[in-house]
């Protein structure tokens, strides 16, 4: 569990399962994603993210603000590429309340301090322009180089995406 100012990044509660299926059922939510996702879909990824954070203490970590559940922020390790990602997902209601920004560096504060990993990464749509000034609100800079055609989006609009780069320093 980690605390900030507003946020409380946690396992995932089977009270989540709800509203997380009303957030990816969303299409303004998901607008940058292929499609909305089925609540068996929607409940699969929770369960996935509650394993993973119980075998090894991270992963995508279920959000609260005042004691609400809103989405999630955490790391993950994509299996398609090397690293480790840095994600968010937030229901439509907490966005613009700097929610992503906060939960955002308290998961790359707990990469570096806790895991000691030399660099976190992050990446998008090239159409997810909130997203990626999430990105650099937390210091992530983005790396044209690295730009890459997402293996499992065939849609042309979304399959482009850029890259971000946040190395830790001492």
């Amino acid at each position: 569990m980690i605390a900030t100012k507003r946020l409380l990044l946690r396992q995932w509660r089977d009270e989540d399962l709800e509203p997380f299926a009303a957030l990816n059922a969303d299409p303004v939510v998901m607008e940058h994603f292929p499609a909305t996702m089925a609540r068996e879909a929607s409940d699969a990824f929770a369960d996935h993210n509650r394993e993973r954070i119980a075998e090894r203490g991270w992963e995508l970590w279920a959000v609260e603000a005042d004691g609400a559940f809103i989405g999630f922020v955490g790391l993950n390790e994509p299996d398609f590429m090397p690293g480790v990602e840095i994600g968010w997902r937030l229901a439509r209601g907490a966005w613009g309340k700097g929610y992503a920004t906060e939960a955002a560096r308290a998961a790359a504060a707990y990469a570096f301090e806790e895991l000691r990993l030399p660099e976190i990464v992050s990446f998008t749509a090239t159409t997810n322009l909130r997203s990626q000034r999430v990105m650099e609100r937390i210091g992530m800079t983005r790396d044209p180089a690295g730009d890459f055609d997402h293996p499992r989006v065939a849609d042309p609009r979304l399959r482009r995406h850029v890259l971000y780069r946040l190395a830790f320093v001492l």
